[in-house]
């Protein structure tokens, strides 16, 4: 496997971004992996890695670089600790158009690298990137031909840009997989952004038991039985729609 940091140009800057994908047998399809609120750390990478190993090209920028971070350490589960204040000012900080800029920057990138291909393009995203990855979806149309979102939120907003209207704009396959419990993305939304799925190359999946942040290992809420489904339900989505 080979791993690189790079910076790529961008409209607004440089966004730092890891890229991990396996050494022989390219070009790979490429999988474009938005961090989640707590930004970039070795979790993630980690993350990457074990997609790359699948056979991908995987893209893992850093969102926040606008203001300045990348990594911005632990985050304590007390609300009102200065750390996640701080979290949710950079969260708040970037939107769906900004983030779509930064993924036509990425995947300017990729159409040069002979290790991808960028024709044929995953994504993933999760808790507040959930909504960049269907977005991308939508955005990118001839490119991207699988999107998820795990344990997303702001799914189904009153803009013309909610996720929870993707299916009638692109041809992708979307997959949304959603905690039983997460004051995130409440039931009511998981119910709208099915009920608007219905008859379309997409599905809503709860997975039982489980709390906002169940996929990462590091999290007090890890759930590895989830877990490990999350992985073979994003496997087989990318299976099935990026050959090479």
């Amino acid at each position: 496997m080979i791993d690189q940091q790079i910076e790529i140009p961008t409209k607004d800057g440089h966004t730092t971004t890891f890229i991990s994908h396996p050494e022989r047998d390219g070009p790979f399809p490429v999988i474009i992996f938005y961090m989640d609120a707590p930004a970039i750390r070795e979790e993630l990478r980690d993350m990457a890695r074990r997609l790359a190993t699948s056979g991908y090209y995987v893209m893992l920028p850093n969102l926040y670089y606008r203001s300045g971070v990348m990594e911005i350490g632990p985050i304590p589960p007390d609300p009102d600790a200065p750390e996640r204040k701080r979290m949710f000012g950079f969260m708040n900080s970037i939107n769906i158009p900004l983030v779509m800029e930064d993924t036509t920057a990425l995947l300017a990138y990729a159409d040069k690298q002979p290790a991808a291909n960028a024709k044929i393009v995953g994504t993933v995203g999760y808790c507040m990137s959930g909504r960049y990855s269907i977005n991308a979806a939508t955005h990118f149309p001839d490119r991207v031909k699988a999107a998820a979102s795990i344990y997303g939120t702001h799914l189904a907003t009153d803009q013309p840009d909610s996720p929870h209207l993707a299916a009638s704009k692109t041809r992708a396959e979307l997959y949304f997989g959603c905690a039983e419990t997460d004051i995130y993305a409440p039931q009511e939304i998981i119910d709208k952004v099915s009920a608007s799925m219905k008859g379309a190359n997409a599905e809503v999946e709860i997975y039982p038991g489980t709390h906002h942040g169940f996929a990462f290992p590091k999290r007090p809420v890890y759930n590895r039985d989830a877990a490990e489904r999350h992985w073979e339900r994003l496997l087989a989505l990318y299976r099935r729609n990026l050959s090479k």
